[in-house]
């Protein structure tokens, strides 16, 4: 066991493990439009009424899947805002919350505001950490706090109407208050960051 929870502190804390897997369901459609479980109960949605994919849970059990996050554990991170690698809180000062990013701003005027992450924040300790780990970010990557991070969305697989049950047909991020909301069968929480400033960590940890 202690080997076990040794390795496991050595895997970013919203990795996903081979142990852990999407379970079995049955999407149905639901009676006031949407989607559901056919053996749905109350935790498989959250406070905004959105249906989640359900994974089983085994952190620290067989081999850790760098390119997949366990949905349960990046959820609590980015609602609770805590270190995608260690699971503490994440670093917050007066100029916010800070957050490792693929770094597009050739790509996007004013970027990152109003991006949609799905990588959850990190704290100092383990910024160099999730650099290296993270599959997304190894090309590149800057270092970004945002003063503002209230509004949220999902992503996750939207369904559409079909017979004899509904059907998915791709993968889409929208808000909680978007109607295409209640069709998606969410597997990350997502945060929009706004009010973003660019900082140096070699600087950060200097102070």
């Amino acid at each position: 066991m202690a080997e076990a929870a040794t390795q496991s502190n050595a895997v970013p804390y919203i990795t996903a493990w081979s142990a852990e897997q999407y379970a079995r369901y049955e999407v149905v459609a639901h009676p006031a439009g949407g989607i559901a479980y056919r053996d749905e109960v109350p935790h498989d949605r959250d406070a905004d009424g959105i249906l989640w994919a359900r994974m089983t849970l085994g952190r620290g059990r067989g081999r850790p899947d760098f390119g997949r996050v366990h949905t349960g554990r990046q959820r609590r991170a980015m609602r609770a805002l805590l270190c995608q690698v260690c699971g503490g809180p994440a670093s917050r000062t007066g100029d916010g919350v800070l957050w490792l990013l693929k770094d597009d701003r050739a790509d996007w005027p004013g970027w990152p505001e109003g991006m949609a992450a799905t990588h959850p924040p990190v704290c100092l300790g383990c910024a160099d950490t999730a650099a290296r780990r993270c599959p997304h970010l190894r090309g590149g990557c800057v270092a970004v706090r945002e003063r503002e991070f209230g509004t949220h969305g999902v992503y996750g697989g939207r369904y559409r109407p079909a017979a004899p049950s509904p059907r998915a047909v791709t993968d889409v991020i929208a808000g909680v208050d978007d109607p295409r909301a209640r069709w998606i069968l969410a597997t990350q929480l997502v945060r929009v960051l706004r009010d973003c400033s660019f900082v140096d960590l070699r600087l950060s940890r200097a102070a």
